[in-house]
């Protein structure tokens, strides 16, 4: 196969990978714009997407594993290959979770909430800003830009735990509030997953580059 024919199936791998990521930002973005405005029918949209985030976990997968095995690729482009498999299942993990708060949605947009939601809105909007800079990252091969998102997620850690906090003196104040608060601590925490998943994507897009992977 010619250098520029197996080039644009490497391109072609790229924009698709893209594409995915694209499609788990609007799952989280929607997950959570379902969650502030109880929004049953868009929470039920996310879970009803949710494979199509596995289909193209499965299309991505198999276009790699095809060109590892007929192409053989140099050290450089199987570090670039490996990157993405791992890529993937952190981005289809991100949609798992995205489908989770907007199950957790579609009971909890039937009461009435304990407390307006602010901290988890502004933690979604930090992981999910995470995840789409890991991804520009890996497409400009920043490892700059991928070290920041890495740091970053201290800010998702910090905004996580004041949620707990906040949650807990819920509790102390009227034990009725226990139920909804544990699930919105489970909300909380899916979104800290989030945050650890696009970690995960910048670590990845800084091994593409540098060869280096820190777990």
């Amino acid at each position: 196969m010619s250098r520029t024919k197996y080039d644009r199936q490497l391109q072609n791998l790229n924009d698709t990978l893209i594409e995915m990521a694209g499609v788990v930002e609007s799952a989280i973005n929607d997950a959570t714009r379902a969650l502030v405005e109880k929004d049953i029918a868009l929470a039920q949209k996310v879970i009803d997407h949710d494979d199509d985030i596995d289909s193209f976990e499965k299309e991505i997968e198999k276009h790699c594993i095809d060109i590892i095995l007929r192409q053989q690729p140099v050290a450089g482009d199987l570090r670039l290959i490996s990157a993405i498999l791992k890529m993937i299942t952190d981005l289809e993990r991100i949609g798992d979770h995205a489908t989770d708060i907007s199950e957790m949605t579609t009971f909890l947009a039937k009461t009435e909430y304990i407390k307006k939601l602010v901290h988890i809105p502004e933690m979604a909007q930090v992981a999910c800003t995470m995840l789409k800079e890991g991804i520009d990252a890996f497409i400009r091969r920043d490892v700059e830009l991928a070290k920041k998102v890495i740091a970053d997620d201290d800010k998702v850690d910090e905004i996580f735990i004041h949620i707990k906090e906040e949650l807990i003196e819920l509790i102390k104040q009227d034990v009725s509030n226990a139920n909804q608060a544990m699930d919105f601590m489970m909300i909380a925490k899916y979104y800290e997953r989030i945050g650890d998943h696009a970690t995960n994507v910048a670590e990845w897009a800084e091994y593409a580059v540098t060869g280096t992977h820190e777990a």
